[in-house]
């Protein structure tokens, strides 16, 4: 199905965004988009919404499984206001995914687990929000894959990454069990990246309430939102892994013509499964087994 805009979409039916899993997948460009729609039905998303541009095309089979919303992802904070909005027009307490094409969302077992299966088990441990990492993936060879993009011959950083405790402007101090994430690509080429631009953490999945906003950071509006985890044990996290920051890399001017590989000493094949990820402490199961 299709719609005009997010404005039709939304009137004409809010009651989608009442039965949720919803998966949100913005297109900045169509770089493997239809392999992220895939990668996401297959997870058990009950809807998955595309926003794109009318210039885009999506398969004839996709037709009848995914929404297709007529959007520019890439106007200034266009994301960040049309979750907003779908957060207000959804039914209070559904859960909510988002990320961009040629992004991946795993989480621990997702092998044999549904995405509906984590977040019943986090709302059982009173959680209204995961944190997630994105993890970048990057084509092994940019002579053969000069946009960055390939999976298969796919490689990400196993090691590099670190967490500093999230500051407070108000107090000075630190905020309760909130960090700031950082590594991938975003640490390695931070010259080419902006401030601003450097953390690796995303609340990609959360549930909708009364009042509740994603800002231009990737932060909520309410700071339990924020959190790493419950104050009495470690929660469920889960990975986004993403060739966003390679692609980026490769077609600004700035830095595309610096960056002749991406591979280095610490790089190792993807292997697209979870439990590869949590060897790495890329994401944990917390008390979920």
């Amino acid at each position: 199905m299709s719609y005009s805009s997010l404005d039709a979409f939304i009137s004409g039916h809010r009651d989608v965004l009442g039965d949720g899993p919803v998966a949100l997948i913005f297109a900045e460009d169509d770089t493997e988009l239809v392999s992220t729609l895939n990668h996401h039905l297959n997870q058990g998303f009950r809807s998955v919404i595309a926003l794109m541009p009318d210039s885009f095309e999506l398969p004839t089979d996709l037709d009848g499984r995914v929404r297709r919303v007529s959007l520019d992802c890439n106007a200034p904070d266009i994301v960040f206001d049309a979750i907003n909005r779908m957060i207000a027009a959804a039914e209070p307490g559904t859960w909510f995914y988002y990320c961009y094409n040629a992004e991946y969302l795993f989480y621990p077992f997702c092998e044999t687990r549904s995405v509906g299966e984590l977040l019943a088990f986090h709302a059982d441990e009173r959680r209204d929000a995961m944190l997630t990492y994105v993890v970048d993936l990057y084509a092994e060879d940019l002579s053969r894959n000069p946009d960055a993009v390939s999976l298969e011959q796919v490689s990400f950083d196993r090691l590099g990454y670190y967490a500093m405790a999230r500051y407070d402007p108000a107090t000075g101090g630190t905020l309760d069990r909130q960090m700031d994430f950082y590594g991938g690509l975003r640490w390695r080429f931070e010259e080419h990246v902006g401030w601003d631009s450097r953390r690796i953490d995303r609340i990609a999945l959360f549930r909708t309430k009364k009042g509740l906003k994603l800002q231009s950071n990737h932060t909520f509006n309410d700071p339990e939102y924020n959190t790493v985890s419950c104050p009495w044990h470690h929660n469920l996290t889960a990975a986004v892994c993403s060739f966003r920051a390679a692609k980026a890399l490769k077609r600004n001017p700035g830095s595309a013509f610096a960056i002749d590989g991406f591979k280095w000493s610490k790089s190792t094949r993807f292997e697209w499964h979870s439990r590869q990820l949590l060897d790495l402490g890329l994401m944990e199961p917390g008390q979920w087994f």
